[in-house]
């Protein structure tokens, strides 16, 4: 007869947890790897869910049942979960479960007081440990269910990040797109199965130098990779505030020039989490800035032309904010629908009939509006719209020095006159729609 198994017998008289779901953080180590609370919650278990890979680190004495993530993976979780009411679930992930793991979305859709977590170092820790970089010094990007793209946001000259692969194909990906955005001299280092007896770090080599994709010599698929950011000579620099180099943007002149964008992203005032609608998107410039001042920061731009559309998108693109949304379509008609905003700016189209007043009435109170134009007709909406909300009314006036003969002189650009202004609490007065357009 074969004995028992030695946690089988702690676990049997177990009461039942108070959470509804117990996660439980589990490394490349396997089992070994895992303290005994985190054990005694797989081994108490009717039902544990996870990747294949992780259920497959169990040992046979963890007898509930195994259920698989279905894909795609969030919308399932409710029906998933409510199929095993009333039976122990535990659910495994890699290392933390709240870094970037499956116990965000089990706390967002089942609440944090019914998800109990046991973690257990994240990838990010080991990476750290073994690099010998200070954990508080070091981005992290994820690229797991996300675009390379949004890598290209957090690329700045001597910075250290850490990027959390999706495959065996996402260092390659990053070292295409380090050479594609002017970082060809930075360092790379894969480090693949942390914490396991297979763990190995790969010999640090240049984006530049990154070899082709080659059967059976690639990274393992549980890697992560570690970037030392070096710019190349020549490359544009790009900065961590509003007012990116105008030359950063592909765009036909329909574009709201550096200086004027920094002061409009600074009345704007981004915050993390807040959603901006920027109607009149031509390049795309104000919403591709209010995404990059943080992560968590998300924008809907308004765009009549297709063509500018599509430009935006490749702007958005290129300077790391794929996650920018675009809606094709002339305001105020194609702001029907949208998730409500928590700031406005309006760059185009200032005196379509009812835009004004619909993006108005479209904020909560707290709310920033920004517009901006160079029309006497539009202008004189501004006024009047101020006369009625209250607010700050600026003009900028920008001049560059250029050659004039042999000397140089100021050129001055055509004048901005910028409305911005915080919605009150107080219900507020329409802006009546004036007919005509902008010439």
């Amino acid at each position: 007869m074969s004995p028992t198994p030695r946690y089988r017998a702690v676990t049997a008289a177990r009461p039942a947890p108070t959470a509804a779901v117990t996660v439980v953080g589990i490394g490349a180590d396997g089992w070994k790897g895992i303290p005994d609370t985190s054990r005694q919650a797989l081994l108490g278990a009717d039902v544990v869910i996870g990747g294949p890979r992780q259920l497959d680190l169990l040992p046979p004495e963890c007898d509930g049942d195994r259920i698989p993530w279905p894909s795609p993976l969030r919308p399932a979780v409710p029906g998933l979960l409510a199929s095993h009411a009333g039976r122990r679930i535990a659910v495994l992930a890699s290392g933390d479960p709240l870094f970037h793991g499956i116990g965000r979305t089990l706390a967002e859709v089942l609440g944090a007081a019914s998800v109990h977590v046991l973690p257990h170092p994240s990838s990010v820790s080991y990476a750290c440990a073994r690099l010998g970089w200070p954990l508080e010094d070091t981005e992290v990007v994820t690229l797991v269910g996300r675009p390379a793209a949004r890598l290209a946001a957090a690329l700045h000259d001597r910075r250290r990040l850490l990027v959390l692969s999706a495959d065996a194909a996402t260092p390659g990906e990053v070292a295409a797109l380090l050479r594609d955005r002017g970082f060809g001299p930075s360092r790379m280092r894969v480090l693949e199965q942390l914490g396991g007896d297979r763990e190995r770090t790969r010999g640090e080599t240049s984006a530049d130098d990154w070899p082709p994709p080659h059967p059976g010599r690639g990274p393992d698929p549980l890697n992560i990779v570690a970037v030392e950011c070096r710019r190349a000579p020549g490359a544009l620099r790009l900065g961590a505030v509003p007012g990116l180099p105008d030359e950063a943007y592909e765009h036909d002149g329909q574009l709201t020039k550096r200086h004027v964008r920094a002061a409009t992203l600074g009345a704007l005032a981004p915050a993390p989490g807040e959603l901006l609608w920027d109607v009149g998107g031509g390049s795309g410039s104000i919403a591709v800035e209010w995404m990059r001042t943080h992560p968590a920061c998300r924008a809907i731009t308004v765009e009549r032309d297709p063509l500018r559309a599509e430009r935006i998108v490749r702007n958005a693109q290129r300077l790391g904010v794929p996650g920018l949304r675009v809606v094709t379509g002339a305001a105020p008609a194609a702001l029907a629908g949208l998730p409500r905003p928590d700031a406005v700016f309006v760059g185009g189209g200032l005196t379509a009939p009812g835009l004004l007043d619909a993006c108005w009435e479209a904020l909560p109170p707290g709310g920033r509006l920004v517009a901006n134009t160079v029309t006497l007709e539009s202008e004189a909406l501004l006024a009047d719209a101020r006369r009625r909300h209250g607010g700050e009314l600026v003009r900028l006036a920008v001049a560059h020095a250029v050659p004039v003969g042999g000397f140089t002189g100021w050129r001055q650009a055509m004048p901005v006159t910028q409305w911005a202004v915080h919605k009150t609490s107080e219900p507020s007065k329409a802006v009546p729609g004036t007919a005509g357009a902008d010439t």
